[in-house]
């Protein structure tokens, strides 16, 4: 224990009346409890700062082994109205806080068991100790206790002799200073807490000073490792993306010289390869009497996210995610651009459009699925034909996109920098050949194909508006001429793709205004020569143009969506004609109707053939349904099962164009078809060509293997007539016999023809049963 300096005579009157007050004697203080808390009342105080505990009600716990130091001390700060706990030592004082921590501590140095010195450093070890302020008591000229006293974690030292006077007022002071630095290590965190989840960062420059002071997470958003430290502006913002720096050091260097804050987004390269994206608001918070910055103050802000989620939103306004191209915004953005460039440069470019031949074709019988596989394929596949110079892609960006696609199954190509129209027409050809080229889509081999138009530039057209509409229109009459082929733009082809928009226009109302109507083909029976059934074959009586076959408007039916509804009138008009041919007195002729293998996956297809056949009192077996074997792709299972439907019901289905399309066996089986129909392509050249006449033996086998017959299409000649005789064909139809004619042209030929067959039958029984001929003698 310290000596202890003689009382002054100021102090012993300040004694005198604190142990009057006192109401224990002080001679019993000798055996003191671990913790004696004053139970005396006090007077309201002002809060502590930053506590929410009254500043006077603070529990402060006075640790001395001088009983009557302690009691000194109790009196003077209880009537200041502080609850005063006591320990005789520091052992006792650990107890103590680690029952209940106090709010401020005074600690003797000198002490028996632990000393003042151990103590304040077990304290500080506790969980919650560093919040506890400490005073160490020592002697005034004990300037080493001192100095250890705040190496182990005191806060404050008092002195001895104690004024006693001062005392009250040193112990709010402390508390004081303890709530506002509490508060402000409070605040300091939250602050860092909403900086980290807000992926904000502050930073300080000291312009002449020539330092930044960054807080934590400004550090960790610049990319820097470990804690945050006062630096140099180079080696602070050295991760600046390279493209970046230049910018920012500008900007700062015009902030300095002019003392006007900025904002300004750039990008920080981080140690793994990535890049963060980062917004900055700097403001000038200190200038020298010429204006100048003397000290600026930056917020950080990491907006990758931000930034990533609108590179999203801008691919999905710019480009299809399917086949990630260009969509028809962004090619008409660059278009703009590079008629821009060609005018300015006096170039030629050329627009294409590209539209496949059998998209629709594969995504009705493969279903959609197969289509966006097919999608991907053939985009690939274009991109790879094109110069990577003509790109499509915005500005900034790699020149890699040369391709755009419009939607569906139509992609457009621009071609810049072009001398001449014959550079545009050797690309046009190598994009043909490859969209001629077979993919593999779900393990089936297709054959897709493509038509191509090409409009140029400024030949055929000085805006967008332009080239694009001839483009497009010169894809049509590729089309028109036969599909897989390309075309140049000229002027005559507006006018066909103004009578194709008139055709189409008309084709909506031809249904509801009754202008298609059937004719009828007869089908015969190879051997025979009778006329065993029929099939319906549409044509649009035209109002302006007159009768016009199927290879006329049956491209615009596909486009215009009316597929189905025809279909459907098709097979009421057929129930509906046999009926009247019944009323006129033929018998019920078989008739078959061609459906698109769309119309064979409409679940309502068989009772809308059941209403049908039931409307015109027709029996089933009148009706025959054709649909090509391409059904069998798309939904098998369900073409199947519509299938066995309508022939439970005892409707025929055939297969029609057998051989040209996709075959299954294993569903092909397990149709429940009746008939084969041999495409006219195989029959055409029967005669000249010895792989049709295998091909047409080999189907005529395999039908008849399967208990099917068998019906050719377009036969012609006698000799084509005769080689299907010998291979024992069932039926045929072609202009051999007759075309397709109206419904009573039809009934004359069927009619005719049994009055014929009744004349050769009565024919043959005259001869059987009549009278034995006579010789006449000259």
């Amino acid at each position: 224990m310290t000596a202890r300096p003689t009382i002054s005579a100021a102090d012993q009157a300040a004694i005198a009346d604190l142990a009057a007050a006192y109401t224990a004697p002080l001679a019993s203080a000798v055996a003191v409890p671990l913790l004696v808390p004053d139970q005396r009342k006090a007077e309201p105080a002002p809060q502590a700062a930053g506590t929410g505990t009254p500043a006077s009600r603070a529990r402060i716990l006075v640790v001395d082994d001088d009983a009557g130091a302690r009691r000194l001390t109790r009196a003077t700060l209880s009537k200041a109205g502080f609850t005063v706990l006591e320990a005789g030592n520091g052992q006792l004082a650990l107890d103590a806080v680690r029952e209940s921590m106090p709010d401020l501590v005074l600690m003797d140095v000198s002490m028996p068991v632990m000393d003042g010195f151990t103590a304040c450093a077990e304290l500080r070890r506790l969980a919650t100790g560093h919040l506890v302020p400490v005073a160490m008591i020592t002697g005034l000229d004990d300037t080493a206790s001192i100095e250890r006293a705040f190496e182990v974690g005191a806060t404050d030292f008092i002195t001895k002799p104690i004024n006693w006077s001062v005392l009250p007022h040193r112990v709010r002071y402390m508390l004081r200073a303890s709530s506002a630095i509490h508060s402000l290590e409070q605040n300091e965190r939250r602050l860092s807490n909403a900086q980290r989840i807000g992926e904000m960062g502050d930073w300080e420059w000291l312009v002449r000073e020539g330092c930044i002071v960054p807080s934590e997470q400004a550090w960790r958003l610049f990319g820097h490792a470990g804690a945050a430290g006062v630096s140099e502006p180079d080696q602070f913002f050295a991760t600046v993306h390279a493209d970046d720096h230049e910018r920012l050091r500008r900007a700062c260097d015009q902030a300095i010289a002019n003392g006007e804050g900025f904002a300004i987004d750039h990008r920080i390269a981080l140690g793994d390869g990535t890049l963060r994206h980062v917004q900055q608001q700097v403001e000038v918070i200190e200038r020298d009497a010429a204006g100048q910055a003397l000290r600026l103050a930056g917020a950080v802000h990491d907006i990758t996210r931000r930034k990533d989620a609108e590179e999203q939103i801008r691919r999905l306004a710019y480009y299809y995610p399917l086949t990630e191209l260009p969509n028809r915004l962004l090619f008409t953005e660059q278009l703009g651009r590079a008629l821009a460039q060609a005018e300015r440069h006096e170039r030629q470019l050329a627009v294409m459009f590209v539209d496949l031949d059998n998209f629709k074709r594969v995504n009705d019988t493969l279903g959609h699925k197969a289509g966006d596989e097919l999608l991907r394929v053939i985009s690939a596949r274009l991109q790879g034909v094109l110069r990577r110079n003509d790109a499509l892609a915005r500005s900034g960006e790699p020149h890699h996109h040369s391709i755009a696609r419009l939607g569906g199954d139509e992609f457009i190509v621009l071609l810049t920098d072009l001398q001449r129209s014959e550079d545009a027409a050797m690309v046009a050809q190598r994009l043909v050949e490859t969209l001629g080229e077979p993919v593999f889509v779900q393990g089936t081999e297709i054959f897709v194909g493509g038509s191509l138009g090409v409009a140029m530039y400024p030949a055929d057209g000085r805006d967008i508006d332009t080239l694009l509409m001839n483009a497009d229109t010169a894809m049509y009459r590729a089309k028109e001429a036969g599909r897989g082929g390309f075309q140049l733009y000229d002027r005559s082809m507006n006018a066909r793709a103004l009578d194709r928009l008139h055709m189409e226009t008309r084709l909506r109302r031809a249904l509801e205004r009754h202008e298609f109507v059937l004719h009828y083909q007869p089908r015969v029976d190879v051997l025979t020569g009778r006329i065993v059934g029929a099939e319906a074959l549409i044509r649009w009586q035209h109002p302006e143009r007159g009768l016009l076959p199927p290879g006329d408007f049956i491209s615009l039916v596909e486009d215009a969506g009316l597929v189905i509804p025809i279909g459907e009138w098709v097979i009421g008009e057929a129930c509906r004609q046999n009926a009247v041919w019944r009323s006129s007195g033929l018998p019920l002729v078989p008739v078959a109707v061609n459906l698109a293998s769309t119309h064979l996956r409409e679940r309502g297809l068989p009772a809308l053939v059941a209403k049908a056949l039931a409307a015109h009192d027709i029996p089933a077996s009148a009706l025959e349904i054709e649909v090509t074997e391409s059904i069998l792709l798309a939904d098998p299972e369900l073409s199947v099962r519509i299938a066995q439907e309508l022939a439970a019901m005892g409707v025929q289905l055939s297969i029609d164009d057998f051989g040209t399309g996709y075959s299954s066996m294993s569903y092909l089986k397990r149709l429940p078809i009746s008939a084969l129909k041999i495409d006219r392509s195989f029959v055409r050249d029967l005669e000249t060509d010895p792989d049709d006449e295998a091909i047409v033996s080999a189907i005529i086998a395999l039908a008849h293997s399967l208990k099917l017959k068998v019906v050719a299409e377009g036969v012609e000649t006698q000799a084509q007539l005769e080689f299907l005789q010998s291979r024992q064909c069932d039926e045929y139809q072609g202009f051999l016999t007759s075309r397709a004619v109206t419904p009573d042209a039809f009934a004359l030929l069927y009619q005719f023809q049994r009055d014929a067959d009744a004349s050769a039958d009565a024919a043959a029984a005259s001869v059987t049963t009549g009278p034995c001929p006579t010789t006449t003698r000259s």
